[in-house]
Order: structure tokens, then sequence, then C-alpha cells
């Protein structure tokens, strides 16, 4: 079920919040910048991931030099956001990408919201 503008607005920004205390706390060498509505995070290889909000189909967009582009719909019942293709959650794509891309440790929050 699709939740509202405002409750997405809210759940997004939380979202967005966490995950980027999330990477600062996990490695001083990832470039981490929130502005506007776009996390953007850069490897020290020049990797750039970009996780932005898409209000008019309320859902996050990951772009990953590993996984390619994602959209995530909220699931309010499971407190996470979860892929409109495969089903996984955003956070465990971009834990298992960074891990990946940077050799980065990022353990995420289970609620989201």
């Amino acid at each position: 079920m699709a939740i509202d503008e405002q409750t997405f607005g809210r759940v997004a920004d939380e979202t967005l919040r966490r995950t980027a205390a999330a990477l600062e706390d996990a490695d001083d060498n990832l470039e981490v910048d929130l502005e506007d509505g776009v996390l953007s995070i850069e490897t020290p290889d020049g990797a750039t991931f970009l996780l932005n909000k898409h209000a008019p189909m309320r859902q996050l967009w990951l772009s990953s030099p590993i996984s390619g582009a994602t959209h995530y719909e909220y699931d309010a019942a499971g407190g996470h956001w979860v892929s409109t293709r495969r089903g996984d959650a955003l956070h465990v794509v971009l834990s298992r990408d960074l891990a990946q891309a940077a050799r980065v440790s990022v353990i995420f929050g289970e609620t989201e919201g």
C-alpha cells in the first residue's frame, strides 16, 4: 500500500539522515554529502553512489556502480525500503555494494521510519 506524501517526506528524510550518519561513522575515507534530498557517497577510488528522494513516485532511488539503478518503496509493516524489482531491502543492497566497491563495512539500523 502506498504511503501518503507527508509520511513519505518524513520517512525518506529520516532514512537519508540516518544513512548519512551511519556512513560517516563507518569510514572516514568515504566522502558523504547530504543536500536537498540527495545523498552522495564517494569511495576513495572515485566510485560514486547516489541515493535520492523521488517524490512523484514516493520512492527512494539508488544509483550504484555495483548493482546499477534501483527504486525502493517504503514497506510500513516491515519498517524498511524494498526494491520494486527484486524485493531486496535498500540497506542490504547498499551495504553489500559498499563492501564490494570500497571494502567498507556499514551496519544500518533495522527500522528506517
